[in-house]
């Protein structure tokens, strides 16, 4: 019996793990969900992200284009790149789809010739037909 006593302790302790319930989304890789740039109130994540510059970057590099987009960047606004022009700019939706036509919404990504990201732009807060940068991190 007294065997009997830290086996079935065990038994308990095991069932009790074994049917504790699995992390929620929220409680994995948090660092995943983080928020790589704000536009607005839209949070992007590097996910989001790297969709958007992977479609943008693939149209551009075929020549194509949905509804003019990628299209050239010309930064009227003087924004500092870390690469060199030319640059790109394709929408980055709110929604976390990846932009397949229609409304181009506020963001876009700004990306290099050679598919690197320079920043995402809004024209959220900013006048007239103006982006301002988005904020990183």
């Amino acid at each position: 019996m007294v065997r009997l006593i830290p086996a079935f302790l065990t038994f308990l302790l095991t069932a009790a793990v074994s049917a504790a319930p699995l992390p929620s989304e929220s409680e994995v890789q948090p660092e995943a969900r983080a928020c790589a740039y704000t536009c607005g109130s839209v949070c992007y994540t590097q996910s989001h992200i790297t969709s958007a510059l992977n479609k943008g970057y693939s149209l551009q590099q075929a020549g194509s284009a949905i509804n003019s987009y990628p299209h050239k960047y010309n930064n009227y606004e003087g924004f500092s790149f870390p690469t060199s022009a030319p640059w790109y700019e394709f929408p980055i939706l709110a929604s976390h789809a990846v932009y397949t036509g229609g409304s181009p919404g506020a963001d876009r990504v700004v990306f290099d010739k050679n598919g690197a990201l320079d920043m995402l732009i809004t024209h959220t807060g900013a006048s007239g037909n103006n982006f301002v940068a988005c904020v990183k991190g």
